[in-house]
C-alpha cells in the first residue's frame, strides 16, 4: 500500500468506492459491501479504520483469520454468487496494521445470500424494483441497448420523408458526404441503422434506427417511458411557468427543445472574432444533444430539461461508466449510444466525441461568468448556472479597468491611456474629476452598480491585511474611523466581507472582488 495514496483516502473519507471497517469483527455489512462493490465500480475496504478516518488498527492475531475468512466466504455460492477470488492484504501504518480488501469492478450480477446490493454514495443499497434490478445488467452488458434488433419493424413503421431532410442536412455539412448520393434503403444501412443479431440471427432495425426515424407511436411501443419533460420555472417554482412534453423522434425532438431554449433564454451578444456567435444557442445544442444522443432509452426515468431563475439543467437516465463529478482535466470521451451519436455527427449536430465537455465550459464562462457542472451517475447531470444580469463585454470591462488601479487604491495612469479608457473621469493632469457625479456612477459599473471607490479601496486592503483594525483601516483610505467603519457595514451586509473570531483575535474575509 502507498502510504501516501493510504493518507489521501483517509482524509477524503468513505465514498462510493472506499468503507471503513472500525475492528476485527467481519460482519454481514462487509459482504454486503462487497457485493456492492462487485456490482458497481469495485472499491477499497480497510479493516482497522472508524469511520472518521481515524487509524486504530487491528489486532496483529486477528489478521490472519481475518484474510481467510474474506477469501473462504466470497468463494462460497451460498453467500456471494457467481462466486468471485479476493486478495485481502495486510500493511502497517504509523505502527497499526490495517487490512485492505481490494474489490475489483465485475461483468457480472452478483447477490449476497440471494439479494443484490448496489453501492449509492457510501451505502450499500438493497435493490429490489425490477427497474432498477434492469438498469443494473444493462450497466453489465458489453453490448449496446442501440444495437437491439426488432425484425417485425417494416419500413412504413419509419418516418422516410426525414431522410431527404437528413441527407440534405449531411451534404451541407460536408458537400461531398457519403450520404448525397445514396437511396434512402442505402442510406439507412450506411448509417448503421440496421442489423443482425449474432445470438438468434435475425436481422432488421435496431433500436437506433427506431430513435432516430420511428413514428410516435412505434417508438412508444418499444419504450413506454421515453419523452423529455422541458419546464420553465422562474416565478412559479413548485409547478411551472411553461412547459412542453417531446416524445417524438430524436431528429425533431432537438429541433423542438431548442426552440423552448430560444423562447425563455437571453440571446446575450457575442463577438468571437468578427462573427457573431449566439451563446444560448451553442450552451443549448451541446446540453440538449448530449441528453439525446447519450441517453440510456431502456430505463424508464423520464429525462428533464429544466430553466429556472439562476440555473438551467438536463437530467436523463445513463449507462454510468463512472460516478462523481466531470471537468475537462478528468474526462474521457465514452459513448454510450456509438451508432445515434454518428449520426447526429453526420447531420450537425454534434461534434467530435468529448467535444461537449470543452464547448460548455467555455460559453458557459462568457454566458454568465460561471462554469458548469457535470455529474456522472445512473442519471446523467448538466447544470448550467444562469445570470441575466452578467455580460461578458461589462466583465472584461470592468477587469480592464480594475487593472488601472495601482496597490494603494489610487488610479494609476502611466501609460496615458487611462483617461480614455474610463471615459474622461480623469481630468487634464490625470487626478480623478468626480464633478459630475460619484465616481461609481461615472464609471458606468465598472466597480458594481453599489460600490463606491471607498469600498473597492477597503477591500484591497483587507484582501492584503486581514487583521487590520478600524483605525488602520480609516488611515489607509484617508478618512475616519466612523466611515471606516460604516464601510466595513456595508460590505458585511452586501456578503462581500465577513469578520471572524470576535473582536481580540478576529480578522476579515473578503467573500468576492
Amino acid at each position: 500500500m502507498d502510504v501516501k495514496r493510504f493518507r489521501l483516502t483517509l482524509a477524503v473519507g468513505e465514498n462510493i468506492a472506499v468503507e471503513f471497517k472500525r475492528g476485527g469483527k467481519i460482519d454481514d455489512d462487509t459482504y454486503q459491501t462487497i457485493c456492492s462493490f462487485l456490482n458497481r465500480f469495485g472499491g477499497d475496504i480497510y479493516f482497522g479504520v472508524e469511520d472518521n478516518g481515524t487509524v486504530c488498527g487491528v489486532a496483529k492475531n486477528a489478521v490472519s483469520d481475518i484474510i481467510k475468512n474474506i477469501i473462504k466466504m466470497v468463494g462460497n455460492q451460498e453467500v456471494i454468487n457467481p462466486t468471485v477470488y479476493l486478495a485481502p492484504e495486510a500493511f502497517d501504518y504509523e505502527g497499526k496494521t490495517v487490512v485492505q480488501i481490494h474489490i475489483p469492478p465485475s461483468s457480472e450480477v452478483h447477490t449476497y445470500k440471494k439479494t443484490i446490493y448496489d453501492r449509492v454514495d457510501d451505502a450499500d443499497v438493497k435493490v429490489t424494483a425490477t427497474g432498477q434490478i434492469a438498469q443494473l445488467y444493462i450497466r453489465k452488458q458489453n453490448v449496446y441497448t442501440e444495437k437491439k434488433i426488432f425484425p417485425y419493424i417494416k419500413d412504413n413503421d419509419l418516418r422516410f420523408d426525414l431522410i431527404s431532410r437528413v441527407r440534405q442536412m449531411a451534404v451541407n455539412r460536408q458537400f461531398e458526404h457519403t450520404w448525397k448520393g445514396l437511396s434512402d434503403n442505402e442510406l439507412v444501412i450506411s448509417a448503421g441503422l440496421m442489423g443482425r443479431d449474432a445470438e438468434t440471427g435475425k436481422t432488421g432495425y435496431n433500436l437506433a434506427a427506431v430513435m432516430l426515424l420511428g413514428k410516435d407511436d412505434v417508438i412508444k411501443s418499444v419504450c413506454p417511458t421515453y419523452l423529455t419533460d422541458a419546464l420553465l420555472r422562474k416565478v412559479n417554482a413548485d409547478r411551472y411557468d411553461d412547459r412542453l412534453i417531446v416524445e417524438t423522434n430524436l431528429i425533431e425532438s432537438y429541433d423542438l427543445l431548442i426552440g423552448f431554449a430560444a423562447k425563455h433564454l437571453w440571446d446575450k451578444f457575442y463577438l468571437d472574432g468578427d462573427a457573431r456567435v449566439s451563446l444560448r444557442s451553442a450552451i443549448a445544442r451541446e446540453m440538449l444533444v448530449n441528453s439525446l444522443m447519450h441517453r440510456e432509452f431502456t430505463s424508464s426515468y423520464i429525462a428533464n430539461f429544466v430553466i429556472e431563475k439562476d440555473k438551467m439543467y438536463v437530467s436523463n437516465a445513463n449507462r454510468a461508466a463512472g460516478i462523481g463529478a466531470i471537468t475537462p482535466d478528468n474526462f474521457t470521451p465514452n459513448p454510450k449510444n456509438p451508432i445515434i451519436a454518428a449520426f447526429f455527427r453526420n447531420i450537425g449536430y454534434a461534434d467530435t466525441l468529448g467535444s461537449g465537455v470543452r464547448n460548455l465550459y467555455k460559453y458557459t464562462k462568457l454566458y454568465s461568468g460561471k462554469e458548469p457542472q457535470f455529474i456522472e451517475g445512473d442519471i446523467f447531470k448538466i447544470i448550467v448556472p444562469l445570470n441575466d444580469s452578467y455580460s461578458f463585454d461589462t466583465a472584461r470591462f470592468k477587469a480592464q479597468s480594475k487593472d488601472a488601479l495601482n496597490d494603494g487604491g489610487t488610479l494609476n495612469d502611466d501609460d496615458g491611456t487611462l483617461n480614455d479608457t474610463l471615459n474622461g473621469v480623469l481630468g487634464d493632469d490625470g487626478t480623478l474629476n468626480d464633478d459630475n457625479g460619484t465616481l461609481n456612477g461615472t464609471l458606468n459599473g465598472v466597480l458594481g452598480d453599489d460600490d463606491t471607490l471607498d469600498e473597492e479601496n477597503v477591500i484591497k486592503f483587507l484582501r492584503q491585511n486581514p487583521r487590520a483594525t478600524q483605525k488602520e483601516i480609516a488611515a489607509h483610505i484617508k478618512k475616519s474611523e466612523r466611515t471606516a467603519k460604516r464601510l466595513t457595514n456595508k460590505l458585511q451586509e452586501k456578503g462581500l466581507l465577513e469578520r471572524n473570531n470576535g473582536k481580540r483575535d478576529g480578522y476579515w474575509a473578503v467573500k468576492a472582488k
